[in-house]
C-alpha cells in the first residue's frame, strides 16, 4: 500500500514538473526584461542554454522521461536518473544563489520538484501498469497543471500597448516624433535595447525624452541617474547617456560617472554643484514612473505605441518610427 501511493505521488510530481518545466519554456518565449523579479536575469545568464538548448526544454525531456519510467519496470536506471535529476536542481538552486545572484520563480518550482521526486523513487515508488483509462486521466491533470502553473510564472506585460499615460502625454514635443524612454544604465536589457534604438533614430529628427528608474538591485544605476541629470542640465544629456550606456557597469560609481562627465564637456563646478538636487528629480521620475504602471524595464514609448523589454529587433523600431511620423 505504502509503495504504491509513493508510485502515484511520484507520477504527480513528475508531470507537476513537467507542465513547471513547459510553462518556463513559454516564459522563454517572451520579451527580455528587468522587473521585481529575477527571472529575466537568469533567462539572460550564460547558464540558461547549455549547449544553445534552453533549460526548460532539458527540464521537459527529464520530466518525460521519469514520467514514461513510472510505467516501465527499470528501478535501476530510474533511481540512477532521479538522483541525477536531483543533483542537477541543487546544482542550479546554487548557481542562483551564488553565481547569478537572481531567483527565477519558475525555477523555484521545477527544482525543488525533481527533488522531491528523487526521494520518491529511493523511497520505493514503484511502476504503474499503463492502461488506456490511466493515459486519458493523465490528460486533464497535465492541461490543469500547466494552466495554473502557467499563469502564476508569467510576469510580462503586453509588448506593445497603444495606452499613453498622463506622463508620456506631457512629454511629447510638438511637431516631432518623440521617443519616451524609462531607463536604468546598468540594466542590461536596457542597454541592448539602447544599441538598437540608437541604430533605429541615428540621422531622424527624434526627440528623446528619458525617465530615470534605477532598479534598487543594480548598485551602480542610482549614481549613473543622477550624473545623467546634471548633464541633461548642461545640455548634455544625449551624449552622457551613451557614454554611460557604453561604460563598464561595475564601474558607473559616483567618481566615474564624474569623470565621464567631464569627458561629455561638462562643466564640472556646476555638475558638482547640481548634483544634491538631482535626487529629486530621479525621484519625481520614478514616480512618474509608477503613476504610468511601468513595471519592467527597458519599457520605451514611440508616439502612441508602447514597447516593453529589449526583444525588438532595430527594423522593427524604426518601422515604429514611421509610423509615427505619419500618424
Amino acid at each position: 500500500m505504502r509503495s504504491r501511493v509513493l508510485t502515484i505521488v511520484a507520477l504527480g510530481v513528475s508531470l507537476l514538473g513537467f507542465a513547471a518545466s513547459i510553462a518556463s519554456f513559454v516564459d522563454y518565449l517572451g520579451p527580455t526584461f528587468c522587473a521585481e523579479t529575477g527571472c529575466e536575469l537568469v533567462r539572460a545568464s550564460a547558464w540558461s542554454h547549455p549547449l544553445g538548448v534552453p533549460m526548460p526544454v532539458l527540464g521537459a525531456g527529464y520530466f518525460a522521461t521519469m514520467i514514461a519510467l513510472a510505467f516501465v519496470s527499470r528501478p535501476r536506471f530510474r533511481i540512477a536518473l532521479a538522483i541525477s535529476g536531483a543533483l542537477w536542481a541543487v546544482a542550479l538552486i546554487a548557481l542562483q544563489a551564488f553565481v547569478i545572484g537572481a531567483w527565477c520563480k519558475l525555477c523555484m518550482i521545477v527544482d525543488p520538484i525533481a527533488i522531491v521526486l528523487a526521494i520518491l523513487v529511493v523511497a520505493g515508488a514503484g511502476t504503474l501498469r499503463l492502461t488506456v483509462r490511466r493515459a486519458v486521466s493523465l490528460v486533464p491533470v497535465l492541461a490543469v497543471a500547466l494552466f495554473a502553473i502557467g499563469a502564476f510564472g508569467r510576469h510580462a506585460q503586453p509588448a506593445i500597448s497603444s495606452t499613453l499615460p498622463a506622463v508620456v502625454q506631457h512629454a511629447q514635443v510638438p511637431g516631432q516624433v518623440t521617443v519616451v524612454e524609462f531607463v536604468d544604465f546598468e540594466c542590461p536589457f536596457c542597454r541592448a535595447m539602447q544599441t538598437k534604438l540608437a541604430s533605429a533614430i541615428e540621422g531622424k529628427p527624434v526627440s528623446v525624452v528619458r525617465k530615470m528608474v534605477p532598479l534598487p538591485q543594480h548598485e551602480h544605476a542610482l549614481p549613473a541617474a543622477l550624473a545623467w541629470c546634471c548633464a541633461e542640465a548642461q545640455g548634455k544629456g544625449d551624449a552622457m547617456a551613451a557614454a554611460l550606456f557604453a561604460a563598464d557597469p561595475a564601474e558607473l560609481t559616483p567618481d566615474r560617472c564624474e569623470q565621464i562627465a567631464a569627458r561629455v564637456g561638462c562643466d564640472l563646478e556646476r555638475y558638482r554643484r547640481d548634483f544634491p538636487a538631482t535626487i529629486g528629480r530621479v525621484a519625481a521620475d520614478m514616480l512618474d514612473a509608477r503613476g504610468a504602471g511601468i513595471r519592467s524595464l527597458p519599457t520605451i514609448f514611440i508616439g502612441n505605441e508602447q514597447l516593453v523589454g529589449a526583444s525588438y529587433s532595430t527594423s522593427e523600431i524604426v518601422t515604429l518610427l514611421d509610423r509615427a511620423k505619419h500618424h
